[in-house]
This record gives structure tokens, C-alpha cells and sequence, in this order.
């Protein structure tokens, strides 16, 4: 799918090999006209929760995204909390400097060299980034562990302050020189930058006025395919990469299938290709299911629940939801947020236009199906851009470790405690919105997105998927369904669009 476009696995493979051989209007807490202000009944999860709603975005960030969230709270006069962003913010009272990592040593220009990091290695540091398109950075099972540790990758120690968290811009870098053709940003520049409450007011106001969380990580260490595995069936059956051609499907049980024998109903909802196409069958194809059993299930005996994004509109205006509804990324047609694989000459993909995408969807729930459902909007991971919170331990979901890791890959030629399904990936950005949304509030306990997973299952009374998903929170302190705070809810500000969208110099 998105992940598997231009970077191929045998490109990510060499990184091993070459870390080891570098020389060392005002927006505020109002409501607004919008949406039913009936009362929602009961007081709890299971009493007062209908329609869960799960949006999962593309490869990007929580630092990238939401590292500015302080300084947006004090020009809006948001009371300020505890908030694990970019320490340069607020610029009134920063708790720190702008992070940096190690550039490519200017002796070593490209195209003569690939990215050499030493001690003449001139510092890159965090930047705002002024186009809202950008080169697309790798977030692979390779890159994710050089970002973690530049010159020691399969380890999670943070003892040496030259090596941790300061891979990015050498893997950015290495992956621009590498691929044909090359892209135009070679020192890896682009990984340290990051867009704020201007380029990205909607979402901004969202997780302001509603929740979000400064420890929330994607599942796995590692690109979209299996991090999109652990969000439906809580595991990747130890792929640490995509399927292949000759792989066979996950015969892990997914989400759907538990809710199907619970009778409890759910759609997805897939935005059609460029080809328009919105039957099933075409529908599938662009759907993550695909990638289990259970999805070829799906298609056979379900097709009636995979349905356009059109429709969920639809469904959401006229309050006739299904309990779950999970709303596949619209990658085909350039609104997923994933940065842009290649410059064809139209620069491509938008963050505003993801964004304002994203602002439709919410804007059809508040209006129909307000009352009792809750809206997850979250990444599926990191994309590859800087952020300043190391992965973090947790458990195996099942016990099986990496099986598709190529032979010169990191972590097949030397082993650590990354080298398992026990570490999740990087942080990503969150909102939760609902009625019963806190508001203003910001979580600070560790969770991977399969959270999701377990929110799920706790309100309809499934069994866990895996050992994973099982591990983690309810979700449940997102909310107060005792006095909720947002039973009309705010009128949101419109995405700003038209920011400069261009990929051949940065910022």
C-alpha cells in the first residue's frame, strides 16, 4: 500500500553496513451551533457510547505535528499544562533548545558519497516548515532503529548522547542519495522539521478543545503495513515488513471478526481510487484487510460492509452509524497526509488538504451522530520525522519474533533488546472527540494504538485480540460520561488551505 511505493526493502537493507562504517477566528474553549445538544443517556463506556469511529492518518510525527501544541495554547490563551512537545516552545518560557541531530559531513557531497555523520558532522536543528509538502523520509524496520540509535542500532541505551535519537537526518539523508531518482532534499533536512497551530489550526483547535495524549506510539518500529497489522489484529504475526507477492495472508483473527460473532455491527469505509470505482471488490483492494484471511471473508460473505467514504457521510449526517466504523486512509487520491514518494512536477499531498479531509468526516458526526460517539483521529506512524521520545518497552503480542528480515538487516546481523516485537515505534499524534471528551485534556500515559483495540473491546465485551492489545489502557480516562463537556459541540475553525506546496528546496 502507502509504504510500498518507491522505497523497496532492498534499499532500507544497507543500513547496517553503513552506520557501522561512519567514522563515529479566536479560537478558544466555546461551543458552538453545531450538532444535536440532546443529553446523552447512561453514565458510563457501555451505557452512554454507541458509535466508536476510528480515522488512522499517514506517517507523521507527534513532535513533527503537534511539538508547537504549547505556544498555540499561549497566543489562543489556553491554560498551559505539562505537554512532552518541541522543548523550544513556548518561545516565552522554553524548557529547552531546539533539538539537533548530526548532518551529512560537507566533505562528503553527494552524489560522490553517501551521507557520512562524524565528528565534523555540522549540526541540523528543528525547524518550521513552510511548505506543506514535503519529501517523503522512511519510517522502516532499518531506519526506525538508526533513528533510535545512529551508531549502535540494534540497542535502546541512551548512555551515548552523540548516538541516541540522533539518526534522523542520517537516515533521511541516505535514503534522498539512494534512490533513483534521487530527491532533492539529500542532507536529510526535511526530518527535522515540524508545522504548527497556522499550517495546522483545525486539527490544533481539535486536540485543544478535546484530547489528545504525549504518549501515544504507533505499535512497531516500523513502516505502515505492519503497524496497520497490529491495528486491526493487534500483531503482525512477526512481519516486520509489508506482504510479498509469495507471502501468505495473517491468519490472526481481526477486529471485525470479533465483532461479527458478537453481533455487533461495523463498516469500513474506503475512499474510492482515481478510477472511481466503488464496489466491493475495488474497494477492497485499497483496504488493509486484504492482508488477512478474514478480509477474504469479508469480501465474500460482507461486502455489504465495505463501502465508500461518500457513504459514511451518509451514515454519520443521518445517524445511522454502525457501532464500529473504521475509515481507511484515502492514499489513492493524495488526502492520507503521507509525504510525496516522488516530484513529478505537481508537488503532491498536501498536510492542509489531509487536514481539511479529515475536518469533513468530523464535521458529518457533530452534525448527525453527535451524541453518543466517540472519533479517533490518530497516524499510523512516524513517518520518519525527528521526535525526541525514544520508543518505549512493551509486550510481544504473541510471542513470534521477525521473520522477514533480510540477511544484511539490522538486528540479523546483530542482535539487542530492539530486535523484537517488544518496543513500539514512535510517538504519533492524537485526537479524541466526543461529548464526553475532556476537555483541554492531555494524557500522559504510555499506550501504543492498539488502545484502540481495547477501547473497543471494553465497551462491546470482546476478548483481546493479542497479548498486546490486552496490555493496554481503556482509553477510558479520554472521558467523563457523568458530566459530559461537550454535548453541543464547538464550531471548529476551517482548515486553512493554500499554503505553499513545493518539494525541490526547504524549509
Amino acid at each position: 500500500m502507502t509504504e510500498n511505493r518507491l522505497l523497496q526493502r532492498v534499499l532500507v537493507s544497507v543500513f547496517t553496513v553503513a552506520v557501522l562504517t561512519v567514522l563515529v477566528g479566536c479560537q478558544g474553549l466555546v461551543n458552538g451551533p453545531t450538532g444535536s445538544t440532546t443529553p446523552p443517556t447512561g453514565d458510563s463506556l457501555k451505557t452512554s457510547v454507541n458509535h466508536i469511529v476510528v480515522l488512522v492518518q499517514e506517517n507523521r510525527s507527534f513532535d513533527h505535528y503537534f511539538g508547537a501544541m504549547r505556544q498555540y495554547w499561549l497566543d489562543y490563551g489556553y491554560s498551559d499544562q505539562a505537554f512532552a512537545g518541541l522543548p523550544q516552545f513556548p518561545t516565552s518560557a522554553p524548557s529547552g533548545p531546539a533539538p539537533t541531530n548530526p548532518g551529512c559531513d560537507p566533505a562528503s557531497p553527494f552524489p560522490a558519497s553517501d551521507c557520512m555523520v562524524n565528528a565534523q558532522s555540522p549540526s541540523m536543528e528543528s525547524y518550521h516548515l513552510i511548505t506543506q509538502c514535503v519529501e517523503n523520509p522512511s519510517p522502516s524496520w532499518n531506519e526506525s532503529h538508526v533513528d533510535l540509535n545512529l551508531f549502535a542500532p540494534a540497542t535502546d541505551s541512551p548512555s551515548d548522547p552523540t548516538s541516541f535519537l540522533k539518526g534522523f537526518v542520517y537516515t533521511a539523508a541516505h535514503d534522498a542519495r539512494t534512490i533513483i531518482p534521487p530527491y532533492h532534499d539529500v542532507i536529510g533536512k526535511r526530518a527535522m522539521g515540524y508545522y504548527d497551530g497556522n499550517d495546522l489550526n483545525y486539527y490544533y483547535f481539535m486536540a485543544s478543545n478535546f484530547a489528545t495524549s504525549d504518549s501515544w506510539f504507533s505499535p512497531v518500529m516500523s513502516r505502515t503495513p505492519p503497524n496497520r497489522m497490529y491495528l486491526l489484529a493487534g500483531t503482525s504475526q512477526g512481519h516486520a515488513y509489508p506482504l510479498t507477492s509469495t507471502s501468505t495472508l495473517l491468519t490472526a483473527p481481526i477486529i471485525f471478526q470479533r465483532l461479527q460473532e458478537a453481533g455487533v455491527s461495523w463498516k469500513i469505509y474506503v475512499r474510492p481510487g482515481a478510477n472511481g470505482c466503488t464496489t466491493a471488490t475495488c474497494l477492497y483492494q485499497l483496504s488493509y484487510i486484504q492482508n488477512f484471511t478474514y478480509g477474504q471473508t469479508i469480501l465474500n460473505q460482507f461486502p455489504q460492509n465495505i463501502q465508500p467514504d461518500s457513504q459514511f457521510v451518509t451514515d454519520a449526517e443521518n445517524g445511522t452509524l454502525p457501532q464500529v466504523a473504521f475509515i481507511e486512509p484515502p492514499s489513492e487520491v493524495g488526502l492520507d497526509e503521507h509525504p510525496s514518494d516522488f516530484d513529478s512536477g505537481t508537488p503532491c499531498c498536501s498536510v492542509q488538504a489531509g487536514a481539511n479531509y479529515a475536518s469533513s468526516l468530523v464535521a458529518a458526526v457533530m452534525k448527525g451522530s453527535w451524541k453518543d460517539t466517540i472519533f479517533i483521529l490518530t497516524f499510523d506512524e512516524f513517518g520518519g520525522f525527528y521526535d525526541h521520545v525514544p520508543p518505549m518497552k512493551t509486550v510481544s503480542p504473541d510471542g513470534i519474533p521477525p521473520s522477514d528480515l533480510l540477511t544484511d538487516d539490522v538486528c540479523t546481523v546483530e542482535t539487542g533488546p530492539t530486535c523484537d516485537f517488544v518496543y513500539t515505534g514512535y510517538r504519533v499524534p492524537l485526537i479524541v472527540i466526543s461529548p464526553f471528551t475532556r476537555k483541554h485534556f492531555v494524557s500522559h500515559t504510555p499506550a501504543d494504538y492498539t488502545a484502540i483495540l481495547k477501547l473497543i473491546e471494553t465497551r462491546f465485551g470482546l476478548s483481546a485480540l493479542t497479548n498486546r492489545d490486552a496490555a493496554q489502557m481503556t482509553m477510558e480516562e479520554f472521558f467523563d460520561f457523568k458530566n459530559p463537556s461537550w454535548v453541543t459541540p464547538p464550531s471548529p475553525p476551517a482548515q486553512n488551505m493554500g499554503g505553499p506546496c513545493y518539494l525541490d528546496r526547504l524549509p
